[in-house]
């Protein structure tokens, strides 16, 4: 399983805790230095909408006024933003196969992981 995270962020570390807790072997990337391929962008898009996959709390975000442009944005535009800019996404994103969560959601985990 492959954990897209960021070292200074709280949720991350919550979801490592909890696959470290449950024996869950992943291989952890930092998702501001390599983002996700834009098929698992995709993937994760169909899974939880295009505005749920973005980080709407973080300066880049609003800095970048998404809330705005998320009015007219196509999934392609979206996906593309996202591939370049790995502070845009919502995390941590963990995927596994054909399984991909985004956030971290205790009881989703618990299912899923």
């Amino acid at each position: 399983m492959r954990l897209y995270s960021y070292d200074k962020c709280g949720t991350c570390r919550e979801a490592i805790r909890f696959l470290r807790g449950r024996g869950v072997a992943f291989e952890l990337i930092d998702i501001t230095k390599t983002p996700p391929t834009k098929q698992i962008l995709k993937a994760a898009m169909k899974s939880v909408g295009m505005k749920k996959l973005f980080n709407t709390s973080g300066g880049a975000y609003r800095e970048l006024k998404i809330k705005d442009k998320l009015k007219t944005m196509t999934a392609s535009q979206a996906v593309d933003l996202l591939a370049g800019n790995g502070r845009l996404i919502k995390r941590p994103l963990a995927v596994d196969k054909n399984k991909i969560t985004v956030g971290f959601n205790l009881e989703a985990y618990k299912n899923v992981w």
